[in-house]
């Protein structure tokens, strides 16, 4: 597909540095990374080809400051068309390896001549050295040219009229904003908008910035640039804030999942182009391609609410199943209970039968079966969710998540849940592979939990995927997920509201550790108090429990205060003691509000005894 095609429809991964593996690898920064074309070209080979396996879909040649003027002080002035030609073929044979294409951007720099201060010659000279090592790149077979790190417009703006003299491919131009020379930026009215405008009356087909500052610095450039301009936007950010070493930008340690969150956000900012550049890795662009897949998924999702509906009018949610009709009751004598019930890591599932007997023995109403709960495989809720209810008569609400089926298994498996009679679902994006115990595993997320929901809608309306006829109606109860205690807490009122359009029927909260985190969320969502809401309980098994859970778990958050609680318990059984006592003065205070429809419980490592311990409050 066309490059600039690809790009209307789709966010391409770029890869990350190439210096800053170099340098890890033992090759000193006084060395000319570019003449390693030359003299150890199976060394760049290799590292293209961890950024290829890594996600990328397109790489960059190790040409960055293979220009004429740069390679001069190497003496390699004279090999200038050499080491880019032979960086095009490296990087082309690299991309190769993959089933799927993978472009090729011959990277330019800018020249160092410091062209604002008028020296004689220098543009016609700077201008000379752009357009022959473009050449030499297009003739190594490149597929598009990215000209980046300039902290000078007018050396950017001529290197970007220079290419496009000479070659006919797109161009990426990208500009460097320095937050340590942002009063010279302010002085000669450099701003994002206004480069991008630039940038595009030059020629550019992809306008964008790279390095610089630190990743979050990078973000409200992004905005900004993908507002004032249609074309397309590229951002490469650095893992952290970088110093310069012989011409080169270098940035040396960071974590990966900081540097994809920001990679997520500029996505969600319109920007699509998205890579590393100083201090990033292979590490850091796998991680990124996982966060990004949340992100196309939540697009696709977008995309999917919007076709056409079903025509059927779906069967009234009180005579869908038990939990349906207990949803539509106005005068409830008492608040349901619902408690979360793992399945069995292998094939025998009486322990899990064992459980559910003693809770329903203690009162409570239904049992909640995970879908591979922190990514680690277990027994498939829909066949847990069959077996406990043969054997006990309790009703279950099965959670199933967009991780690990496309939309095609999900209709299937769905399709199945609804003939064995399984209508109650909490629908779920679910944890990335990387939490759980088999890193290997690819998650597919062709669509989010919003996505989802909509689906289901569809099959309780009698219409499948393409709007095909299904003959008949499913009978799904549709639950979600919801977090009172979000740090984003106004994406998280978007993404409720979204799931409510898409067809949410009630949510399940996370668990919730203090009153007015719940009461916040609950005056946010006033107008949608005709939606049930279950309000998640998780007793702390011990200071050490509540720590993972804060630090670990996707999506949860343990209040200072309650940690401190559980610090001032000095033994593991004072601990547990306290973390019952906390869950009880949150369950009675949490049954005071009319919203509240019932109580999510979450036993502890599996401690069925615990909740029950719990439920005594109500």
């Amino acid at each position: 597909m066309n490059f600039i095609d690809k790009l209307k429809n789709e966010i391409i991964l770029g890869d990350g540095a190439m210096g800053t593996v170099l340098y890890s690898r033992g090759i000193f920064i006084n060395r000319c990374y570019e003449e390693l074309n030359l003299l150890q070209p199976d060394v760049i080979e290799k590292i293209h080809k961890e950024y290829v396996n890594a996600g990328s879909d397109l790489i960059e040649t190790n040409t960055f400051r293979a220009n004429s003027i740069s390679l001069l002080k190497y003496g390699l002035s004279d090999k200038t068309a050499e080491i880019n030609i032979k960086g095009a073929e490296i990087a082309a044979e690299a991309a190769k390896t993959s089933g799927k294409k993978i472009y090729v951007a011959g990277s330019m720099g800018p020249t160092g001549l410091i062209l604002e201060n008028e020296i004689e010659n220098s543009r016609d000279e700077a201008s000379s050295a752009f357009k022959l090592q473009a050449k030499a790149l297009v003739k190594g077979g490149v597929d598009v040219i990215i000209l980046e790190t300039f902290y000078s417009m007018d050396e950017l703006i001529l290197a970007v009229e220079s290419v496009k003299t000479v070659v006919d491919i797109p161009v990426v131009a990208q500009f460097t904003f320095d937050s340590g020379k942002s009063s010279k930026y302010k002085s000669k009215g450099i701003t994002p908008e206004k480069v991008a405008q630039q940038l595009v009356d030059c020629g550019a087909d992809v306008i964008g910035t790279n390095c610089g500052a630190g990743p979050a610095a990078l973000l409200s450039i992004v905005e900004r640039m993908s507002l004032a301009t249609d074309k397309p936007v590229s951002v490469f950010a650095n893992a952290n804030v970088s110093e310069m070493h012989e011409g080169r930008m270098i940035t040396l340690g960071t974590s990966p999942e900081y540097v994809a969150e920001y990679a997520r956000r500029y996505a969600q900012a319109g920007a699509k182009i998205i890579g590393g550049c100083c201090g990033t890795n292979p590490e850091t662009i796998s991680e990124i391609s996982r966060f990004l897949k949340g992100v196309v998924a939540e697009q696709r999702s977008q995309i999917f609410t919007k076709e056409k509906v079903g025509v059927m009018s779906p069967v009234p949610l009180e005579e869908r199943s038990m939990l349906g009709k207990l949803l539509t009751e106005k005068n409830q004598k008492r608040k349901l209970v619902s408690v979360e019930l793992s399945p069995p890591m292998g094939i025998n599932p009486s322990k899990v039968i064992e459980g559910v007997k003693l809770l329903k023995k203690g009162g409570v109403d239904f049992v909640n079966i995970p879908d591979g709960p922190r990514a680690v495989p277990r027994m498939s809720p829909i066949a847990t969710a069959k077996l406990v209810h043969d054997a006990t008569d309790m009703e279950t609400i099965i959670h199933y998540c967009c991780r690990d089926r496309n939309l095609l298994g999900m209709q299937m498996d769905l399709l199945g849940s609804s003939a064995l009679g399984l209508n109650n679902l909490m629908l779920i994006t679910g944890d990335p592979p990387k939490v759980g115990n088999v890193q290997s595993a690819s998650p597919v997320f062709d669509v989010d939990s919003i996505g989802l929901i909509n689906l289901v809608s569809r099959l309780n309306g009698g219409r499948g995927l393409a709007d095909a006829d299904l003959k008949c109606r499913t009978k799904f109860v549709i639950g979600a997920g919801c977090n009172p205690g979000a740090v984003d807490i106004e994406e998280e009122i978007r993404r409720f509201e979204a799931k409510i359009n898409a067809g949410a029927n009630f949510f399940f909260s996370q668990p919730v550790y203090l009153p007015e985190l719940l009461e916040r969320f609950m005056n946010m969502t006033e107008q949608y108090s005709h939606i049930p809401i279950f309000v998640g309980i998780l007793p702390l098994a011990s200071l050490r429990n509540a720590e993972f859970l804060h630090n670990e778990v996707p999506g949860m958050q343990i209040p200072n205060e309650i940690m401190d609680k559980m610090r001032s318990a000095e033994t593991k059984v004072q601990q547990q003691k306290t973390g019952i006592e906390i869950a009880r003065k949150m369950l009675k205070q949490v049954i005071k509000s009319s919203r509240v429809k019932g109580i999510y419980l979450f036993p502890p490592f599996g401690r069925y005894e615990s909740v029950l311990e719990v439920m005594e409050a109500i």
